[in-house]
């Protein structure tokens, strides 16, 4: 039972279109059916199709609302298994060379894995919180310290999590672009849900890159003792058509 299970999820994660669409629900944000088939390239009722075999295997969960229904991740659990498959993904034996476009150096800096702060920004985050002595982490697990609870509150980061929640509270995240630890869990949420409201970092449409903006620079700095001038240059994704409630057409294959 458990290696036909496993064969179901397998073939259904494989599929290039399901694949695409699951990599946008990692931003975190719910979408519709329509803007997924656009970025999935695929026909409305096609996507549809696909969909519902998503829901069907409880990867995903649809809500409706009005004459909408908005897809999203079903659980945590599933988001570390997608993720899980990217870092895997991304190990090439051997190498190859690829050119790295606008896109993906955004990608690479920062952005969302599921519902916490991924990439080069937020791996530097999680080395100044260790190098402070307010987290530690190891292959194991990660703790927040007595000062990293007061650190982190002081920031405004909400480290109560919701009742009856199986969240893990602090636990290292193992990054597919840098290869070395970020935070998960719902410190790594907090942090990125501060960082938001803040406005430091800003969502791109159409994508899962964040964009830091002066303030997050300058507030990186300021709170975390983290230097990010480096930073890739922003990605701008294509102007799209919409129709009249604001949603992307779903664009056919040629």
């Amino acid at each position: 039972m458990a290696a036909a299970n496993l064969v179901e999820v397998a073939a259904l994660v494989g599929d290039t279109a399901r694949a695409t669409m699951l990599a946008a629900l990692m931003g975190g944000q719910a979408l519709t059916a329509t803007e997924l088939a656009f970025l999935a390239r695929i026909s409305r009722s096609t996507a549809s199709g696909h969909l519902g075999k998503l829901v069907g295997a409880r990867l995903i969960v649809v809500t409706r609302k009005r004459r909408f229904s908005y897809y999203r991740i079903a659980s945590p659990l599933v988001a570390a298994m997608l993720e899980g498959i990217k870092l895997v993904a991304a190990i090439e034996v051997p190498a190859r060379h690829r050119p790295r476009s606008a896109q993906d150096q955004a990608m690479r800096f920062a952005r969302t894995c599921y519902d916490h702060l991924a990439g080069r920004a937020s791996v530097a985050l999680a080395d100044a919180l260790v190098a402070q002595g307010h987290i530690v982490l190891s292959d194991d697990g990660g703790e927040v310290t007595p000062s990293g609870e007061r650190f982190l509150r002081s920031f405004g980061v909400e480290l109560s999590p919701p009742a009856r929640s199986r969240r893990l509270f602090c636990q290292p995240c193992l990054d597919w672009s840098e290869r070395r630890y970020h935070l998960k869990g719902v410190v790594g949420a907090g942090i990125l849900c501060r960082c938001l409201e803040l406005g430091w970092f800003k969502r791109e449409r159409d994508t899962r890159a964040l964009r830091l903006t002066s303030a997050g620079r300058s507030g990186l700095l300021d709170v975390f003792g983290v230097a990010l001038d480096g930073a890739a240059r922003p990605w701008t994704p294509p102007k799209l058509r919409c129709e009249p409630d604001g949603i992307p057409p779903a664009r056919h294959p040629r």
